[in-house]
């Protein structure tokens, strides 16, 4: 007999009041097991998240096998996505917009995060987007949502990346630290959980590196709102939904409950994700309490979204296909 079927809801309750178990589901299952459920994600904070859920084995009522896989850029999600491959996972809200405004069948269930963009310095007379003027700063995933935010806050502050900038294009995030860290650049763009890293690895070379500006604050004060950038969520490709579809409400009920849980003990969802993620466990640990970690349903989301949207889609909304992803785009 396995520990799935010796794990009912009825014993798994009785354990999670005794402390010792992780909670299931809330009522009763409303869709039949799905054999496999492969999740995705970025080596960063949300998907924490799902790999903790994984471990937890939040999932075991609703897979016979769950399990969670990191990819390492937008290039390989889309290749996932576009193959087949990848049918549940954590996706920029930009790029699933795009997709979807382009034909793409996919939608976005709830958003992860409320922002985790960063930009790191050890020069303490930066503490606004204004006062990069003149500076050098490396900036990952050029064309891709960290890029194009920075870009609407610069031209919000009359700054203009050709000229007022030094603009260095990194690969990922981690390079950009790694830019920072060897002195290449003044400052650099980073998204939990590299910016962590590179101010534990500068303490580790004697550096003082610290959040100089925090790019979800300086959103809030360009459009007058929260400080809230709804930057990556669950995206569903039909696929999935016309397989598994009866089952994404109980998947959405376990990441709250995951959520709740890693804000709760950052430091055993860090040991759950550390090895999927390939991240060090104290990293992680530091890095999560400023993930901004939610799970908020999309349709409730959508103001926050749509404000986001309207302001990095560029001229004509060429970044995002054209137009705002419609109701369907929402489940």
């Amino acid at each position: 007999m396995t520990f799935k079927t010796l794990l009912t809801r009825r014993n798994a309750l009785s354990l999670l009041a005794a402390g010792v178990a992780t909670p299931l589901l809330p009522a009763a299952a409303q869709a039949d097991t799905i054999e496999k459920l492969s999740l995705f994600g970025p080596p960063a904070g949300p998907s924490v998240t799902l790999a903790s859920a994984v471990a937890n084995g939040g999932f075991l009522e609703i897979a016979d096998d769950a399990s969670f896989t990191a990819w390492r850029n937008p290039d390989e999600l889309r290749a996932g996505l576009t193959s087949g491959e990848i049918g549940l996972s954590v996706v920029p809200v930009q790029a699933a917009a795009n997709l979807s405004n382009r034909g793409f069948p996919i939608r976005l269930a709830n958003v992860m995060t409320d922002g985790l963009l960063y930009i790191i310095s050890e020069d303490q007379d930066i503490r606004a987007v204004t006062d990069l003027k003149g500076r050098s700063i490396a900036v990952p995933f050029r064309g891709d949502t960290p890029e194009i935010i920075l870009t609407q806050l610069l031209a919000h502050n009359g700054l203009d990346p050709e000229t007022d900038l030094d603009i260095t294009y990194a690969g990922t995030p981690i390079e950009a630290m790694q830019l920072l860290l060897a002195e290449r650049v003044e400052a650099a763009l980073t998204a939990e959980p590299s910016t962590t890293a590179g101010i534990l690895r500068g303490r580790q070379a004697g550096k003082t590196v610290t959040r100089v500006v925090n790019l979800q604050a300086a959103w809030g004060q360009m459009t007058g709102t929260a400080p809230v950038l709804p930057q990556a969520g669950l995206a569903v490709t039909q696929g999935f939904l016309d397989a598994n579809g009866a089952s994404l409400p109980d998947i959405l009920a376990v990441l709250r409950i995951a959520t709740s849980q890693v804000l709760a003990n950052p430091s055993q969802a860090a040991t759950h994700a550390s090895e999927p993620l390939g991240l060090p466990v104290p990293l992680l640990t530091a890095s999560i309490p400023h993930c901004n970690l939610v799970a908020r349903p999309a349709g409730e989301a959508r103001a926050d979204i749509e404000r986001m949207l309207k302001a990095m889609a560029g001229e004509n909304m060429a970044r995002i296909g054209g137009k705002l992803p419609d109701d369907g785009f929402y489940l």
